[in-house]
């Protein structure tokens, strides 16, 4: 029988290399991220509801999306990172429910709780991670600045928001081998039958 499991975690935590040992598994890696991506293309209705909130600034003049100019805005306050996520989130739930079929899933959500697509999980799994590993990565992930790095840690949930509310809190620390064990042995228990 197939099922659900929601990934989650703050910016930077490392989150992606979860979902590269689902695969592992056999698990489907679904990438909210992705989704993301899709559900801003040119003319789509998450653009239009993006450009209506922040305004037409965040368009480029050939009518896509000027990510930096969005995440300079999105991120430069909680209040405004929330106003990112409610707006473009009911169009990524859109394209997540598209894509749930059959096997199981690894559903990769940043905003998983804030989206509520944790209702649609059989079991939740917030990886975590110290703040300057976060930052070092999202640095070498993004090629951002220190400053735009930290700011984003700085617009995410802290950590206790997620052990509130995940089933599995998994920490991508110093001991490499200790966390792959640890969502490794999580994917094998749901998908074991």
């Amino acid at each position: 029988m197939s099922k659900i499991i929601g990934l989650t975690g703050p910016t930077g935590s490392g989150k992606s290399s979860a979902a590269l040992i689902a695969k592992n598994y056999d698990i489907k890696v679904v990438d909210c991220d992705k989704l993301a991506r899709k559900a801003v293309r040119k003319g789509s209705e998450g653009l239009k509801s993006l450009a209506e909130v922040f305004s037409k600034g965040i368009l480029k003049k050939d009518g896509t999306l000027n990510r930096r100019e969005l995440a300079k805005r999105a991120f430069s306050s909680k209040e405004n990172t929330e106003l990112l996520n409610t707006t473009l989130l009911p169009h990524i739930a859109k394209l997540v429910k598209a894509e749930l079929n059959g096997k199981t899933v690894l559903l990769d959500a940043p905003t998983l709780f804030e989206s509520g697509l944790d209702s649609v999980c059989d079991v939740t799994v917030a990886v975590l991670a110290n703040r300057q590993d976060r930052i070092k990565r999202i640095i070498n992930r993004d090629g951002l600045s220190y400053e735009d790095a930290l700011l984003r840690v700085n617009a995410g949930k802290d950590d206790d928001y997620y052990k509130k509310r995940a089933d599995f809190v998994v920490y991508n620390d110093k001991e490499i081998q200790k966390y792959i064990n640890e969502i490794s042995n999580i994917f094998k228990s749901y998908t074991e039958e």
